[in-house]
């Protein structure tokens, strides 16, 4: 079948869901599968999830309507984490029985093996499947059911992904939700400045907040949210893109219903002009941001930042009016009793939500306790973010008397003990490895290494070429794939022997890998011995482990180890890699946050990199490391512009935290 071809059967819509209204509402809106979390290992644990016991009698409802139900395991995981990660997926197997798992850690994948799952495991955007020649590979070696594209893409690189993807693979693309500033799977920022991971569901929205850069304040890093909305009718044209999926698992029930219904009018009904207008509107009200096609349409890009605009979600209802003693707002449309509404933003003073307890009628007056601690100024915007029309609360209602009651299907004792792959014995010769951005005179047989580039390529002789490390970059996009191919090619045939992938994918690009030294970068995320074992059986000789980690992971990490570990011992670590930049905000200059905390932002090819102006340093901490097993230290070296001065600080990042 050709794209021009008419498909058999539309892709289904995925809803999100991270409270019982929300999945409720998703079934109500005629979703044709949903995707929620539980209480551990979601990549958004701050939505509140679901206990086996909660989920159970869901997913009944679910499948007897019809729909699919899909739970994300799709948490980095650490070395301790394997035995409860996989006793939950024995348990979600035996007592819930969802049609699939969506998880981001390859650990994931030997865990349902073990634990024998038996339904399709979906390979989350975070774990960045961003060029075509990864889609076979993950197929093949890995046995993924799906893969979720990144949500960066264009519609043309959506199309050369979906014509490389084998037959039995399927694809799904995000078309309305919050947008993440970073790439997915590629953003450290909320970890670095307090010890929440992104990659662990913990993220505390750094991005969202107001810096400051040349006597300007602005929101320079907060995007507005992903709509394709009417454009979805390009998506149909693509027969591999299987399941359009609305991000949302924050969201109420309010959002849930009326987004599902809306592409599902765009879906099946877009033709219709009163039909696409009534479902944009419900889109304009389903209490999101402010939205963006972002990169859909290549020829038409839309920046997702707008530094001046509201970037917080909800539906501007109106502004505070009054003396701070007796605040108030007079809605521009009426409020029902449950509505949510939301007064600024969380760094900002004044900020609260306060649920409505009676009906406004559109132009009259709700007063706002006066608090002395949360002091409302005058002209404070004011935001709907979540309502429950009386309507729908009714057909929840219904829906929820249909649920069976809850058995006990808690997780009971744990019996499950990860099965690990043999610890390799083999001592290393440990190597200190200095990565630049270009090539550098070193001392005579001191190893380095190098950004991938043609201009690297150029400035070295085929001696030095055999000795450098060769790091490829954190995401290759569709458009990059063939010339980074020619560029490893050329390496290899001027001697090229160490490289280092930044995506276990890369190694589609080396074929067999023979008289090759490959070794897994640590944009890889690995921090986990299954992780580091299925990179091994990608070819992978070794593994610069994932710099997130705190020091009992380190040393539990090297006992476990099934290849060679290294790790970044000092250097610019990045906060986040972004396909985006504000055009406010001027490249390789300092911009601050309210708590002084600087950084800057420069560009290498595509990608912009956030770097704060204090290195990670582990240095210190080398003889320890060097016990536990860690043979190859990486000190990552970064071109710091003139006009930022590094900060001298402690540089141990989660070194002694606990990361959450």
């Amino acid at each position: 079948m050709n794209e021009n071809e008419k498909i058999a059967s539309p892709p289904s819509i995925r809803a999100p869901a991270g409270n019982k209204a929300s999945f409720l509402a998703a079934v109500a809106a005629g979703a044709d599968a949903i995707y929620c979390g539980l209480k551990l290992f979601s990549a958004r644990m701050e939505a509140k999830n679901f206990s086996l016991q909660e989920l159970q009698p869901l997913v009944e409802l679910a499948h007897s309507n019809g729909i699919r139900v899909h739970v994300t395991l799709n948490s980095l995981l650490k070395p301790d984490d394997l035995n409860v990660a996989g006793n939950l997926i024995k348990e979600l197997e035996s007592k819930v029985r969802p049609d699939g798992l969506i998880v981001q850690d390859l650990a994931t994948i030997p865990l349902v093996q073990q634990a024998g799952f038996s339904g399709e495991i979906h390979l989350s955007t975070l774990a960045n499947v961003s060029f075509a020649k990864a889609l076979t590979l993950v197929r093949q070696k890995l046995r993924v059911d799906r893969v979720v594209l990144p949500r960066e893409f264009t519609i043309d690189e959506i199309k050369t992904v979906a014509r490389a993807c084998p037959p039995d693979l399927k694809l799904e693309v995000f078309i309305h939700g919050a947008l993440c500033y970073g790439v997915s799977g590629r953003c450290y920022w909320s970890s670095y400045l307090g010890g929440k991971s992104g990659l662990r569901g913990r993220c505390v929205q750094p991005c969202r907040r107001l810096y400051h850069q040349n006597g300007r304040t602005h929101r320079f890093f907060s995007c507005r949210d992903l709509s394709i909305d009417v454009l979805v009718k390009v998506l149909l044209a693509v027969p591999k893109v299987k399941t359009w999926k609305i991000e949302g698992r924050k969201k109420g029930p309010h959002y849930v219903y009326y987004t599902v219904q809306a592409y599902r009018m765009l879906r099946d009904q877009g033709s219709d002009p009163q039909l696409k207008k009534n479902a944009l509107q419900m889109l304009a009200r389903a209490l999101g941001r402010n939205d963006t096609h972002y990169y859909f349409l290549p020829q038409r890009r839309q920046n997702p930042i707008s530094a001046d605009g509201q970037t917080g979600s909800g539906f501007l209802i109106g502004k505070i009016k009054g003396v701070q003693q007796k605040p108030f707002v007079v809605p521009g449309e009426a409020l029902l009793p449950g509505d949510v509404l939301r007064t600024g933003y969380e760094d900002e003073p004044g900020h609260r939500v306060e649920k409505i307890g009676r009906h406004v009628p559109k132009g009259g007056k709700f007063y706002f306790k006066s608090s002395p601690h949360k002091k409302l100024a005058k002209g404070t915007p004011v935001y709907l973010i979540d309502r429950r029309e009386k309507a729908l609360d009714e057909i929840l209602s219904r829906l929820d008397k249909q649920l069976s009651p809850p058995s006990d299907a808690n997780p009971g004792k744990s019996d499950f003990k990860a099965k690990l792959p043999v610890r390799v014995r083999k001592k290393e010769k440990p190597v200190e490895l200095q990565v630049f951005r270009k090539p550098v005179q070193t001392r005579t047989g001191s190893p380095c290494g190098v950004w991938l580039s043609a201009e690297g390529l150029q400035r070295v002789s085929r001696k030095q070429c055999r000795q450098i490390w060769w790091w490829l970059p954190p995401v290759i996009w569709p458009e990059d794939e063939q010339g980074y191919g020619l560029l490893l090619e050329r390496a290899v045939e001027m001697g090229a022997r160490n490289f280092v992938l930044n995506a276990l994918w890369q190694t589609a690009f080396f074929n067999d890998g023979k008289g090759l030294n490959l070794w897994a970068g640590p944009f890889c995320n690995l921090a986990n011995t299954l992780a580091l074992n299925s990179a091994k059986s990608l070819g992978l000789r070794g593994v610069v482990v994932s710099p997130e980690l705190g020091r009992q992971d380190y040393v539990t990490l090297a006992r476990q180890r099934p290849l060679a570990l290294g790790l970044i011992i000092s250097g610019n670590w990045p906060l986040c890699v972004a396909r985006a930049k504000s055009q406010q905000l001027h490249l390789n200059e300092p911009f601050s946050s309210p708590r002084g905390e600087q950084a800057w932002i420069t560009q290498y090819g595509n990608e912009f990199w956030v770097f704060p102006n204090w290195k990670l340093d582990l240095r210190d901490q080398k003889h320890e490391l060097m016990q536990a097993g860690y043979t190859l230290f990486v000190q990552l070296i970064e071109p710091v512009p003139k006009a930022v001065k590094l900060k001298k600080r402690p540089g141990m990042w989660n070194w002694d935290l606990n990361l959450q």
